[in-house]
């Protein structure tokens, strides 16, 4: 039983459920929803907290081969942006969808990584400094990448709130990292008390995101048929596939693999919403598919996270060093 209460698997779906099943109009109180004042600055700071308890776990052995190894960086970016949109694509293509739907789903390809993959590659003992250098290299690109894939796929233009929101993600990406690498390098009391606490913290922080995001989006969680999830299922699972597969070709160590699987499976849908409703309004159903996808891929990473978690005993600092010294 204890088990159960600690996996984050349980608490990722019990508390999801629980922010979307909450009757907050009978109630005329919703606890699972922030002020619309403090929504946007309590997600920030969330992320942020997240990403520096990341950071603490970072070691220095995993930063080595990184940098003797530059095209592991650029192949599980190149996997990421050419394989999601194309995979994205496709569906819209094989599987009957609205066309509001479809544009949604397109978007849901096009949007870089999201920082939920550097919590749950901890949690799959994976390596979180490949996982983050994904993240923040696909992050800071997406001003670029996004508008053009979405001008070649959907034929849609984004308007310059992109460069703000990918500049703002890609400084709480990388900057509380640093600083959490950093501090663990200067204090050893602190760095053994993240060692038992940082991924607990981070992973709370997660799920504190991912309530706040479900609750904000139950109208349209509502409308999600079955025909979308089968979409997006297929999605998530060429992602994961992709970057697995790419991983055991490219001979990548077994923590950088899990790392590029969850990366590349895992898309920010919180930005593609945002991007639903720059591009095509809030009422749009195109705002659907990317909402969907913020539960959804979380619970699928999740699954393969704690499956890794349970299963093997890949240390991410061992498995990428073993490589470097080859």
């Amino acid at each position: 039983m204890n088990r159960i209460f600690n996996s984050l698997l349980f608490w990722l779906v019990f508390t999801s459920l629980l922010a979307y099943a909450w009757p907050a109009q009978q109630l005329q109180f919703d606890p699972f929803t922030p002020p619309a004042l403090i929504k946007g600055p309590l997600i920030w700071a969330l992320v942020a907290s997240a990403m520096f308890f990341l950071g603490t776990l970072v070691r220095r052995d995993e930063l080595r081969p990184l940098y003797q190894h530059p095209w592991w960086v650029v192949l599980g970016v190149l996997t990421q942006v050419l394989v999601m949109p194309a995979a994205a694509w496709g569906v819209t293509q094989l599987i009957p969808l609205d066309p509001d739907i479809a544009n949604g789903v397109i978007l849901v390809g096009c949007v870089p990584g999201a920082m939920a993959s550097n919590v749950l590659t901890s949690t799959a003992r994976g390596s979180v400094a490949y996982s983050v250098s994904l993240t923040s290299v696909a992050t800071l690109l997406s001003p670029l990448t996004v508008p053009l894939v979405l001008r070649f796929v959907a034929r849609a233009a984004t308007e310059q709130s992109l460069l703000e929101s990918s500049i703002r993600l890609s400084v709480l990406v990388v900057l509380p990292t640093v600083l959490g690498f950093l501090a663990c390098r200067r204090w050893n009391r602190f760095q053994h008390w993240t060692e038992v606490w940082g991924g607990r913290i981070a992973s709370f922080t997660l799920l504190w995101i991912i309530v706040i995001v479900v609750a904000g989006d139950r109208e349209n969680l509502m409308h999600v048929g079955l025909v979308l999830v089968l979409a997006l299922l297929v999605i998530n699972g060429v992602g994961y596939f992709a970057g697995w597969f790419v991983g055991g070709v490219a001979k990548l160590p077994e923590a950088c693999r899990r790392a590029l699987t969850l990366e590349v499976g895992m898309q920010n849908a919180g930005l593609g919403t945002a991007l639903a409703v720059t591009l095509y309004g809030e009422d749009s159903l195109a705002t659907i598919p990317t909402a969907a996808y913020t539960f959804g891929c979380m619970l699928t990473g999740t699954i393969l996270a704690v499956g890794w978690q349970r299963g093997g005993d890949c240390v991410e600092g061992v498995a990428v060093q073993r490589v470097a010294d080859e």
